[in-house]
């Protein structure tokens, strides 16, 4: 048997003209995860990751952390997030306040709760993204290649929220919507950890952060 560790993205830039972008504090969350890894003497044998920057970003700080030079990375466009802002124009309703007031940030994860519900449920198809039945197999697919290609191997997978639940949904015979509820709760740059055999997957840990747990930096704890 072998272990994916599945790295949500460190923080990025919310509320900014360009969210896909890491923050001086996501990079510091990912270089502290890799040297925690590090010192349990992970050596990954691959790693796979979205194509968007918050991903490349987050595996470059990740590398940095392990000391890892001589992986390259393999992109997998089945990692990539969903859309949020077209998620949000598909469901409509009144403008949203400021992100960068306390109401505002909760605003926007309340309508994004409700779109993304409305989207799994077929009841909505925001612009320029697929289905969601078809953006979950694109997730479940990357499972399909580490099975087939990484056994008995250390596997990292970086991606973001979205992938992540939907991946934990699925090993644990959840329906569809619990993915959003473990999406709302994913933390950055938090750990999930799979054992993957030829015929299963099972839960190992969700949403950990073991390169956060001391005092000093208790502080680097978000969740956007």
């Amino acid at each position: 048997m072998g272990t994916l560790y599945l790295v949500r993205h460190g923080q990025a830039s919310f509320g900014a003209e360009d969210y896909d972008q890491l923050s001086e504090l996501g990079q510091r969350q990912c270089e502290a995860l890799g040297q925690t890894l590090g010192r349990r003497g992970l050596q990954p044998a691959a790693v796979l990751m979205g194509t968007l920057r918050r991903h490349q970003q987050s595996w470059q700080a990740l590398a940095r952390g392990l000391g890892v030079v001589d992986i390259t990375p393999q992109a997998w466009p089945g990692l990539n997030e969903y859309d949020s802002l077209a998620l949000l124009d598909a469901v409509g309703g009144e403008p949203l306040p400021p992100h960068d007031t306390p109401e505002g940030f909760k605003a926007h994860f309340r309508r994004l709760r409700l779109a993304l519900m409305a989207w799994m449920e077929g009841r909505i198809t925001p612009q320029g993204m697929p289905c969601y039945a078809d953006f979950r197999a694109g997730v479940l697919q990357v499972l399909s290649h580490v099975q087939a290609q990484h056994l008995g191997q250390s596997v990292i997978l970086v991606s973001s929220g979205g992938p992540i639940s939907a991946v934990v949904s699925h090993v644990l015979g959840a329906p569809p919507n619990a993915a959003i509820d473990l999406n709302m709760r994913l933390r950055n740059s938090s750990l999930t950890e799979l054992v993957v055999s030829p015929k299963r997957l099972e839960l190992l840990a969700f949403n950990t952060l073991p390169h956060l747990e001391d005092e000093a930096r208790r502080g680097w704890v978000s969740y956007a």
